[in-house]
């Protein structure tokens, strides 16, 4: 288990290293990651190098048992190479270039860039790599493309659609271009992405791109490679939860040894379950509120590689400007690291060490803020060290438990971020986030209902899993939606949600009644569908399907019609129009079962989807009849030993029923079981290994 921070010795506004440190060491920190926005200091003047400085930092870092990941200084550059080579900026849609002063801003596949990113690169690796501190590399950091349309750019474009599709006229048919007289005659008919309004090309554009990024990405690691010892990792820190839009998660995690991903999160009030709405905190208005926030990204980081991933960022003090100052509730920074531990995180890093004094992120506060002393964070931050520096051998290389698997299409993503199905929540137009939304509401209906969930990437083998759920799989060929009714066939239980089926692999709408491929599994169908301009009520139908009063359906509905006498309603609209139409289905197909959610639903309906779901399908919901904000989550040990992790996300205390588990609470030293319930203090996380 690593330990850490991102530390910036050269940001300090005065020679402290010793003291920073100490006072890491003191705080259990044994890992630190460096390096990242080096570059100018480095070369301040193209060719004139100054690297014999980081000597001293890794030195003493190295002293403190603080092991190092040294990050390529890539993704910010020098203004030098910007004023000199005004070539490396990345053109936007409008032909101007994106000016400097900023950071990633540039063209990844521009050769003068690459050639001078390379050079300091090589120097440093050259210079530190066998280093003794140093455990591995990062390259680049949070990387996209900068969405550039640079000329070579499109250019390059233009060649993988050769050899991708061969011919322009097997491009006009797959995108449709008979639409608008849009017909290619030849490849220098190809319009500027800039200007294109074809969801077919849309979507190959937002591929490549991604592509782009990896493949930056794959060039880094290759040169990376070349000087790294055998015991060296290489790492990528990719944004976490949905992260950019240029960027597949599931790409970079091939080609690097660990997942690596960054964990900003809602604090406060916005970690408190049941969760409060409406409060206005980055990053809540995307991610939500509430713990699941937290355990979406681990799952999804998880699910990567099926492996254990590091967290490279989470909150210290704060994350964001200026005016989204929100420190933690004392117990909360343990909640969030141990919580994610609990799925599989083996590296929790605090983005960063301590405060910025200047620059663009003076109130992204460290754990230390501008005074450079020790405060409740840097104290938390300590207890969580001195706990991990006695148990963090069993709690590394956990296996989470996992009953649900979520699939997750970045194609569907995309798909719907060009043609959105639903509306901003103002009402004011297309919600380019519509696939997030669909997914996370699915995810959290399944949390609320005390599921334990893993992320995995559409096409990947679900047949261990009891539940599959696909929300909004939307653009999907054939075989990938022929295979998940296989599963239910075989004895899963398979949930749909709105969208999923509708359009093929190239974000085409079948021309077959919907939902395609998985109608007859799903034993229903519909051929209209309709925008909800305001919320409608949902009520159950029976088959024991239990949905909370005033529960509603949001945003969207299809309009389903029950295609097989043995399809199960499970609840319906209560509206004069809709009401004709079911809200939620379940049908039994071969050895298993399709449950339809043909709506967005709000919170309850989706936990009484969730619900239901796990109990048909024989999944006992860990900690069902606790407190709401008591959640527990389970993972197998290297050693074998079963643990669970019982949190408490509110202020009140909670006595847990004695009869509950029987273990040893390894945070106390205490056995837990008859006669000794575990107390779960205000914002309190516990550590049961069970006997």
């Amino acid at each position: 288990m690593l330990y850490g921070v991102s530390y910036y010795f050269e940001y300090q506004p005065f020679d402290r290293l010793d003291d920073d440190v100490r006072m890491m060491a003191e705080a259990g920190i044994d890992y630190a990651r460096i390096g990242d926005s080096i570059w100018s200091l480095c070369e301040p003047a193209e060719g004139a190098f100054d690297i014999e400085w980081l000597e001293r930092v890794l030195d003493a870092l190295h002293a403190a048992g603080i092991k190092v990941i040294l990050t390529t200084p890539t993704y910010a550059i020098p203004p030098w190479l910007h004023r000199r080579y005004p070539e490396v900026m990345a053109v936007r849609g409008d032909g101007r270039p994106i000016p400097y002063g900023a950071r990633q801003n540039f063209d990844v596949t521009n050769p003068t860039y690459r050639h001078y990113a390379e050079r300091i690169t090589r120097l440093l690796l050259e210079r530190y790599a066998q280093h003794p501190s140093i455990i591995g590399f990062q390259v680049d950091n949070e990387t996209g493309t900068a969405g550039a349309q640079n000329r070579a750019v499109v250019d390059a474009f233009v060649e993988h659609l050769k050899r991708t599709y061969g011919s322009v006229d097997r491009v006009n048919e797959l995108w449709g271009l008979t639409y608008w007289s849009h017909r290619l005659g030849d490849w220098a008919d190809l319009w500027a992405p800039a200007g294109n309004t074809s969801p077919g090309y849309d979507l190959e554009w937002r591929r490549f791109q991604a592509a782009m990024t990896t493949e930056f990405l794959t060039w880094q690691v290759g040169i990376v490679r070349e000087y790294a010892r055998a015991d060296q990792i290489v790492i990528q820190d990719v944004v976490g939860f949905h992260g950019k839009s240029d960027a597949d998660r599931y790409t970079i995690g091939d080609v690097m040894d660990v997942v690596a991903e960054n964990f900003p999160h809602a604090t406060q009030d916005g970690l408190a379950h049941p969760p409060v709405d409406g409060l206005a905190m980055y990053p809540a208005r995307t991610t939500g509120t509430g713990p699941a926030q937290l355990y979406q990204r681990a799952d999804m980081a998880y699910g990567v590689k099926k492996a254990n991933f590091f967290i490279t960022e989470m909150n210290p003090i704060s994350i964001a400007g200026s005016d989204n100052v929100f420190p933690c509730y004392d117990g909360q920074w343990r909640m969030a690291a141990f919580s994610t531990i609990s799925r599989g995180a083996d590296m929790v890093a605090y983005w960063h060490w301590h405060s910025l004094h200047y620059g663009h992120e003076i109130y992204s506060h460290g754990i230390l803020n501008h005074d450079l002393e020790p405060n409740r964070n840097y104290d938390e931050v300590a207890t969580i060290g001195r706990d991990l520096a006695r148990h963090g051998d069993t709690l590394t290389g956990l296996t989470p438990e996992a009953e649900v698997a979520f699939l997750y299409s970045y194609d569907s993503r995309w798909a719907m971020a060009c043609q959105p199905p639903l509306k901003t929540a103002d009402g004011a137009g297309p919600d380019p986030r519509s696939y997030e939304r669909i997914f996370d509401t699915t995810y959290r209906g399944f949390f609320d209902a005390r599921a334990q969930s893993v992320v995995l990437r559409a096409g990947a083998d679900v047949s261990a899993y009891p539940v599959v759920v696909a929300p909004a799989l939307y653009s999907a060929d054939d075989a990938l939606l022929e295979g998940l009714a296989h599963y239910a066939r075989d004895g899963g239980h398979l949930v749909l949600t709105i969208r999923t089926g509708y359009a093929d692999e190239y974000a085409r709408a079948r021309w077959v009644r919907s939902p395609g491929p998985l109608r007859e599994a799903a034993g229903v169908g519909y051929n209209l569908y309709s925008n909800l301009a305001a919320p409608v009520g949902v009520a159950g139908d029976g088959a024991g399907f239990e949905v909370a009063s005033g529960a509603q359906a949001l945003g969207w509905m299809d309009e389903l019609v029950v295609e097989d006498e043995s399809t199960e309603v499970l609840a319906s609209y209560t509206h004069p129009h809709f009401g004709r139409f079911p809200a939620v289905t379940s049908h039994p197909y071969g050895a298993g079962r399709v449950t339809y959610v043909g709506t967005l639903p709000d919170a309850a309906l989706a936990r009484a989807v969730g619900d239901w779901v796990l109990r048909s399908a024989g999944v006992q919901p860990l900690g069902a009849g606790l407190p709401e904000p008591v959640r527990v989550t389970r993972a197998r040990a290297r050693d074998g030993r079963r643990l669970w992790f019982v949190s408490n996300w509110s202020f009140d205390e909670h006595t847990l029923p004695d009869d509950l588990l029987k273990g040893t609470d390894l945070f106390a030293d205490a056995a837990v079981g008859p006669g000794r319930p575990l107390h779960l203090s205000a914002w309190d996380i516990r550590v049961v290994a069970e006997d």
